[in-house]
Order: C-alpha cells, then structure tokens, then sequence
C-alpha cells in the first residue's frame, strides 16, 4: 500500500476533532475571541500528541515536527464566513449524511487543517523524523484579510517550501490579485429609501437583502409587476416604517460571482426601476449605472483577460441608512492587469456620482513556476496518492499562499468535480473525498519532512 493510505488509520479520531472544531463558531468577522479559541484547542491536541507548538497572540500558531535545517509548512486557517443562507443542518454542528460531511468550515478550512494535524501525528508514530523541520501554521483571520500571517511572519522565518491546502485539487500556482474597496456617500441624500442592507461579507455574494420604504401603494404595485421579470425572488410586506422589500438570491464566493446571483445588485435593479435616480440618492444611481448584473467591470472600464483568467468583480455588502450610505466592491484582476488603473478608474466613476473611494485591501498576484521545487513535490505527491498526474491551475481565490515569497501554492483539499459549497449555506464535503486529501497531504509532507523520503 502507498505511504498516504497509513492516513486511513486516523479517519476516526480526524472526524471526532472536525466536529469538536465545527463546533467552535470562529467567524473572524464577527471578533477574534472565538477564532483564537479554535487555534488554542489545536494547538492543546498537538501538545497531548507529544509536538512542539507555539502561539503567536493568539493570532497565528504553529505545530512542530523534525530536526533539520530547512523549514517547510503546510498552511490553514481557522477562522470561517459568516452563516447566511437557509441550512438544512446546524451550521456549526458536524452531520453525516449519505457520506457527506455537513457544517461551516468543514471544507474551508477546518477539515483541512485537522487533516494536517494528524498527517504530523502519522509521520511521528512512523518514526519518521527525516531532514527538514515540518510546521502546521494555523491563522485566525484568513477570511478578513489575512493580517493573521502578517503578524506571524512578522515573529517566525518564511518557510523554505510550504503549500496552503485551501483551494482545489490540482497545484494552484498562480491566484489573481484581490482588490477591495468600499464606495461611501458621505451624506445619504435619497428620500425613498429608508433602509437598506443585503450581504454580510466584502468576499461573498449576497443571498439576501432587505429594504424597508417610504412609498405610495401605486408604487408597491409597479414594483410587484416588475419584480416578476427579475431572475432572483423578491418578497413585500407592509410594516409600520413602509414597504418591506426583500431580494433574495444565491450565495457564492466573491472568486466566482457567476456561481451566485446577487440579492443586493438586484434589488438595486428593481429599486431604480420605478423610482428617479433623484429620489433614490446618489450611491443607488452609482450602483445601476456602473456595476448592475456586471460581474467583468465592463461599465467600470477596468474588464481585462489574460492566461490566469477574467476580471471579476463582486459587490459583496450594500448598506443605506440615516447614517452611512456604502457598497464595497471585491474584485480579482488577472496578474498583467494594473492595479492603480483599476482604482483610477473607479475612483472617476465615483467621482460622478460624488462619492469617495477606500482601499479597504489589496493583495498583489502570485505567479510560481512550473519547475519551482515546491511544485515538483507536490506532483510526486500527488501521482503517488492518485495515480494520475496533478495540472496546474490559476484562481481568483486568496489564500495564505501569497504570503510565502513566491515558495509555497495552494495544493487540495476541493476536487475539482465536487461542489463543496464554499461561502455558501450547507457547506460540505465528501468523507471519501476528504480522505483522499489526507493521503494526498501526508504523501506531501512525507516528501516535505524528508528530502530522500522517495527513495525510501
């Protein structure tokens, strides 16, 4: 049998951690208490196993193992997006139904990072002890910016070779730059709206938005008939503060806004068609001119294409009050594309409709070449587990990768056929599936620990 299958023999203790670790509500956008819990409860399994740990702030952490020199890691993070959507198992409660594991973070990442966990726990009760120092890094804000690896790397060396296991299978060696910006009319000068809120993450589509409004009943009435040729389902009820109207859509990751349908755009939409731009105030009017159903950044003058994909752009929280008026505006440029021009670009189409602009984060692109060390390992592992070769992809996706110096990639735990519903409502993956991963993982960190590890 390969060296990876030896995984199996932790299949069920690796599932009673998941769903101890499930059950931990770790959204980073809703404060760091709960995330660093997550990160203290692995790092005190690591410690019962008998591995060497460190915590830096209770930020970012790692688990240790080997003797050598050379640093190598093995990336994931903790922290998860918040809930949304309808579930049909609790959210934060690991459920097994059919073979299918059900609950948040379980494919993004926690499932991932319980996996590198015992992937350690393996090679040590295998007496493998190798060349290299091998590290799980575990971070807590990877959904919200990555200031997590920020903080870590600003106490701990860069590792030598590393993969972060938080995109699809095969080696992701390129991911697109993200850049997010949050749009702002200082003085909310609409009459109609009252309120209006739909979306919860910069880095997610919309599933819902709600506003409430100050409108006569022809109005209602025009809306319910042209609500009728909108893609997405649109609710009105009648409150005391007005008309309630809810959008609702379907949630996906900002990387593939194609994938969802966008609850907030679309309400939007429906708004402007029936009420003057005048009324609605400036920052709806921005919204319907310059973005709409676009996901390319065509209306924007920023759309570009190139080998590592298509511009997309995701308008992931709208909010309009009596205080504040903002949208914010994830969008994943291909890595020829200028960035300053992107921004120069908004900030003129903003400047129409008198509205400011703010970089709320910028990512630069990463782009690791085919014949990179890390690359190559990650290929043996890969065939050794599947028996077939591992291709190279691009994304739109963060992950940790980025912040490794051009020496690490994304690498698993997602096949590509498989729909884990990331960002979304009944998150999921596959026990097989997830299996596969661990043998996959420990084939790679076996070659990571030891460097003669194939000629063993």
């Amino acid at each position: 049998m390969g060296f990876g299958e030896k995984i199996l023999n932790y299949k069920k203790e690796i599932l009673a951690d998941l769903a101890e670790l499930i059950s931990i509500e770790s959204v980073s956008s809703e404060g760091s208490e709960l995330p660093a819990k997550a990160l203290n409860v692995m790092l005190e399994k690591a410690e019962k196993m008998g591995f060497t740990t460190k915590n830096i702030d209770d930020v970012a952490g790692h688990i240790e193992y080997g003797e050598g020199e050379a640093l190598c890691g093995v990336l994931a993070h903790l922290d998860v997006v918040p809930v949304g959507g309808d579930w049909k198992y609790p959210p934060f409660q690991l459920t097994e139904k059919d073979g299918v594991l059900y609950g948040r973070g379980v494919a993004d990442d926690k499932g991932a990072a319980v996996v590198a966990l015992y992937c350690l726990k393996a090679l040590k009760d295998e007496g493998i002890i190798g060349d290299r120092k091998l590290r799980v890094i575990l971070g807590t804000s990877e959904e919200i910016g990555q200031e997590d690896m920020k903080v870590y790397f600003e106490h701990e060396r860069l590792p030598d070779m590393s993969f972060t296991p938080d995109s699809d299978y095969g080696i992701c060696a390129t991911e697109k730059g993200i850049l997010q910006l949050k749009i702002s009319d200082p003085t909310h000068n609409g009459t109609v709206i009252t309120e209006l809120k739909g979306g919860t993450a910069v880095n997610s589509v919309p599933d819902k938005a709600v506003a409430i409004l100050e409108c006569t009943e022809n109005d209602d009435h025009q809306m319910q008939r042209l609500a009728d040729a909108k893609p997405n389902c649109f609710d009105f009820d009648y409150t005391i503060d007005g008309i309630k109207v809810t959008s609702k859509g379907k949630a996906a990751h900002a990387a593939e806004p194609d994938k969802g349908l966008n609850a907030a755009t679309n309400l939007v939409s429906l708004l402007c068609s029936c009420f003057s731009s005048r009324i609605l105030g400036n920052l709806c009017e921005f919204v319907d001119n310059y973005i709409g159903s676009d996901l390319r950044g065509k209306y924007l003058g920023i759309a570009n294409r190139d080998k590592s994909g298509v511009l997309t752009l995701n308008v992931g929280k709208l909010e309009i009050n009596t205080n504040e008026a903002y949208v914010t505006l994830d969008i994943r440029y291909p890595v020829t594309s200028d960035p300053v021009r992107i921004i120069n670009k908004i900030q003129t189409c903003a400047n129409r409709e008198g509205l400011s602009v703010e970089v709320l984060d910028h990512m630069l692109p990463l782009n690791v070449p085919e014949g990179a060390p890390v690359v190559q390992l990650l290929k043996k592992a890969y065939k050794a587990a599947t028996g077939t070769p591992a291709t190279l992809y691009s994304t739109g996706g963060g992950t940790y990768a980025r912040a490794l110096g051009g020496n690490g990639v994304a690498f698993g735990p997602v096949f590509p056929e498989d729909d884990c519903r990331l960002h979304n409502s009944n998150e999921c993956m596959n026990i097989d599936k997830l299996m596969l991963h661990a043998q996959i993982c420990l084939e790679a960190m076996a070659r990571m620990l030891d460097s003669n590890f194939d000629n063993r």
